[in-house]
């Protein structure tokens, strides 16, 4: 789960760089934002801080993390995308920010298939 958190910060971090040199860098927060989720994420799970820290779910946090990032990366994207006429940096970081958002709702379709499974296997006894 932990080296697919390097993708988000690197796509997070082009999409950074297109929005900041176009004429509109307020699109820049949610990259931002999201490039600094990942990188917590990523230092928890390869450090395998998960293990210790059991007070947090961090499996519904990483989905909770992954659908919010993907719902900012594909509003702010097609907004940058239809509105961005004679701005290329602008365009190019919507068209990375749909990438990113395509990406991260692939990832919280797979954590939630991770969950799904992990509470299959855990059953309650039954008493009997």
């Amino acid at each position: 789960m932990a080296p697919i958190e390097v993708h988000y910060v690197l796509l997070s971090f082009i999409v950074l760089i297109c929005y900041a040199a176009s004429m509109y860098g307020g699109y820049s927060a949610v990259a931002i934002c999201e490039m600094v989720f990942a990188i917590i994420f990523f230092i928890v799970f390869m450090m395998e801080l998960d293990k210790q820290f059991l007070v947090v779910n961090w499996l519904w946090s990483d989905l909770i993390r992954a659908v919010i990032g993907a719902a900012l990366y594909l509003i702010t994207s097609l907004i940058c995308v239809i509105g961005g006429s004679g701005d290329g940096a602008r365009i190019a970081g919507g068209v990375f920010g749909l990438l990113a958002g395509i990406l991260f709702a692939y990832d919280s379709y797979t954590i939630f298939l991770n969950i799904k499974s992990s509470r299959q296997h855990s059953s309650a006894p039954t008493g009997a």
